[in-house]
């Protein structure tokens, strides 16, 4: 079994991912994306999104009421339903949930994310958390019956209310609980850069220890985003490739080798 993440991207070419999904003998779950799909809807309500940087140095998207709204039509909606229907149409027999839905990824609300305004220290907090654990017996029977999940944000708290979450945290739980045998994760970029300003910089291979010091000087998501894939081989991850979601063919150039594999 695979779990692929699909990045949120405007530049994704998800016609392409699906038509590598149906060629797949594997069974798979997908965990899917839909930032560029926010971020329009956001220009369209007029929302403004807050990005906040902790005082530890790890970026996030600050969620109140409304941004929950946005992930719901965005994610939830919009780019879940669009995927599922070319899944269908590519004969995938696909299923779009949230976390949401049965309590399928159960989540910890945050207790606020310490930030710097000026001099003071301050705590914001907001309708954001981690996965705790996943609904491995609804994933199981589905899975087992031919379907084929696609999943995306909110997540649900322990008090039942939909909550942001991050999706490669959402990976690693899903990984923990179930154990794929290879994650691919499909971006905007031919793999992992070693200077995101130059495509010619791909790092075709990366050691887990390489992870941590890379975590321990980069910034901003970049450094959220290597936290989550060291945590992703304590969860028990075997082989994780990082690989070219704009290409004709991503999924299967990722199974061949290309983009950054990290064992």
């Amino acid at each position: 079994m695979y779990i692929i993440k699909v990045g949120g991207g405007s530049k994704i070419n998800l016609e392409a991912v699906v038509a590598d999904l149906a060629a797949l003998e594997e069974s798979f779950i997908v965990v899917l994306g839909a930032n560029a799909a926010r971020d329009n809807l956001a220009t369209l309500t007029g929302h403004q999104k807050i990005e906040l940087t902790s005082v530890s140095g790890y970026s996030s998207v600050y969620s109140d009421a409304e941004a929950i709204d946005l992930i719901m039509m965005a994610y939830s909606g919009l780019r879940n339903k669009r995927f599922v229907e070319l899944c269908q149409q590519n004969s995938i027999n696909a299923i779009g949930l949230t976390g949401l839905d049965a309590r399928l990824i159960q989540g910890k609300r945050n207790k606020g994310i310490k930030v710097r305004e000026g001099r003071k220290t301050l705590i914001k907090r907001d309708f954001s958390g981690k996965p705790e654990s996943v609904n491995k017996e609804l994933l199981t029977l589905l899975l087992g019956q031919g379907y084929r999940p696609v999943l995306s944000i909110p997540i649900v708290d322990e008090q039942g209310y939909a909550i942001n979450s991050e999706n490669d945290d959402i990976v690693a739980a899903l990984q923990r609980a179930l154990g794929a045998q290879k994650v691919i994760q499909l971006i905007e970029a031919p793999g992992f850069l070693d200077n995101k300003n130059d495509e010619n910089s791909l790092c075709p291979t990366l050691s887990v220890s390489e992870l941590a010091d890379r975590e321990a000087v980069a910034e901003g998501r970049m450094k959220r985003k290597l936290l989550a894939l060291t945590r992703l081989f304590k969860d028990g991850a075997a082989e994780v490739v990082i690989a070219d979601g704009r290409t004709k063919n991503p999924i299967l150039d990722a199974l061949a080798g290309k983009g950054t594999t990290i064992k």
